[in-house]
């Protein structure tokens, strides 16, 4: 059976490592007939609706999923296909008894009320029996037009249609209930509750799951995960973060209310239950037990841009002295920078002793586009490298979604250096060395700056 997934146009570099993700934790073998990660659709040749189901009701990325009936690379090639089809086998959802409606959408292409109302008459030869309801039917067909992708020389007619009946519908509405704009606490790098559900798919949590972040923040990840039934902990080494004593983020609010917290959020969407807390905590001096306890770990570590990154230390000797001990209650450790390289050092380290076997690590690597090589990205000897996903941030920079996976093994993080020099090539000042035009045309070309080493050395000393 061939079932189409019209997924949303966005973040789709991250669509088909979801679709693989959600298919292996559901036990579910994928079949491609048709696989992009820049149409807004694939098709699965799947043995049952019901393992179409499974996917669907889980999926972040896919907005409709439906049995497939025909599709055209015309509209006398749809047409022709879709007469040609043994209405007779799908009865039950053409009689008299069930009501129905038929949407219609079109991708880089508006259509009217009138224009719609065209399409569905169109579809006049299909033996629909049962009455019109356009506000709850109790079957929906769906009918798509695919218009290419350029919006100033669209075809005369769509370059793909495809009609079925729809099977189910994605996640997208967890999107909204999740919202930022309407959460209790957040803060200045909340993460965007789309991609904090998408890194729970890529993660496979799933009911029951033991989910760490270690550089937890605001806690947007943790709510992701909870929201599949994660049971979610974490710790951060920023207390006054923790505690929703920072600055507020939000525009115009010059005090944080007294009832914001990091409990309150999982309140908020009644997933407490889920919540097994957090702790301020260094990561680089992990407080967590060190053996296979986690199922998942994910993260978005700061970059060293809009938040510091620290870590317990200090510059100074105190070798010979010790904090006395009516100090040692209400003692703040002094804090060091803790670079990109030691950081991930740590977390992949840490990752690999604390995950069980098939458990996954997913997090953000911050990365200057024209020097990220793949080869290049960080490794361990026990985490399997599944997926690598790029956020295009900048014509300078992007982020890449890294999914490893725990398999047997032992040994130490690999970092390359040359990788983790994010923060000091990210201030380049390319902006006023290279006019706007050829940026364009080098951005066109390469799909990045193209610095040379001599503008690089260049632009550092300015």
């Amino acid at each position: 059976m061939l079932f189409l997934f019209w997924c949303a146009n966005e973040h789709q570099q991250f669509r088909l490592a979801e679709f693989e993700s959600l298919a292996s934790l559901l036990n579910v073998p994928l079949v491609w007939v048709f696989k992009s990660s820049e149409h807004p659709w694939v098709i699965l040749d799947m043995a049952s609706e019901e393992e179409a189901l499974k996917i669907i009701s889980r999926s972040v990325s896919a907005k409709y999923c439906l049995h497939l009936w025909a599709e055209g690379n015309s509209y006398q090639e749809f047409h022709t296909n879709l007469k040609a089809y043994p209405f007779n086998e799908q009865a039950k959802w053409l009689s008299e008894d069930l009501s129905f409606k038929v949407h219609v959408e079109s991708f880089n292409r508006k259509t009217s009320v009138e224009e719609r109302l065209e399409k569905i008459e169109s579809l006049s030869y299909i033996p629909l029996q049962g009455p019109v309801n356009l506000k709850s039917p109790q079957v929906v067909f769906s009918y798509f037009e695919f218009h290419g992708f350029d919006h100033n020389n669209l075809p005369e007619e769509p370059l793909k249609i495809m009609f079925g009946r729809q099977v189910g519908e994605g996640q997208r509405e967890k999107i909204t209930k999740l919202s930022i704009k309407k959460r209790k606490f957040i803060g200045n790098t909340t993460m965007d509750p789309q991609l904090s559900l998408l890194m729970a798919n890529l993660c496979k949590v799933e009911a029951g799951s033991v989910v760490l972040d270690p550089f937890v923040g605001t806690g947007s990840l943790l709510i992701a995960a909870a929201e599949f039934g994660g049971l979610v902990l974490g710790g951060d080494i920023d207390y006054l973060t923790l505690h929703a004593r920072t600055r507020p983020s939000r525009v115009g609010q010059k005090v944080r209310a007294e009832d914001e917290s990091m409990l309150a959020n999982f309140e908020q969407y009644g997933l407490t239950s889920q919540y097994l807390g957090v702790i301020a905590g260094d990561a680089s001096q992990s407080p967590w037990r060190e053996q296979a306890w986690l199922d998942c770990v994910i993260t978005d570590p700061p970059y060293g841009i809009r938040e510091c990154t620290t870590r317990v230390g200090t510059s100074k000797d105190y070798s010979n002295q010790a904090i006395p001990e009516e100090y040692l209650d209400k003692h703040i450790p002094e804090k060091v920078a803790y670079t990109l390289y030691q950081l991930l050092t740590d977390l992949l380290n840490f990752s690999a002793k604390s995950l069980r076997v098939g458990g996954r690590l997913v997090y953000w690597l911050p990365v200057i586009r024209q020097t990220y090589q793949p080869d290049r990205v960080p490794s361990h000897p026990a985490l399997r490298l599944v997926a690598d996903c790029e956020q295009v941030l900048s014509s300078h920079t992007s982020r890449r979604l890294l999914v490893m996976e725990r398999v047997e093994g032992e040994g130490e993080a690999v970092v390359s250096k040359e990788l983790t020099l994010f923060q000091e090539q990210f201030f380049l000042p390319t902006a006023g060395n290279i006019p706007r035009k050829e940026r364009k045309e080098r951005i066109k070309e390469h799909g990045h700056l193209n610095l040379s080493e001599e503008e690089i050395k260049q632009f550092t000393k300015k």
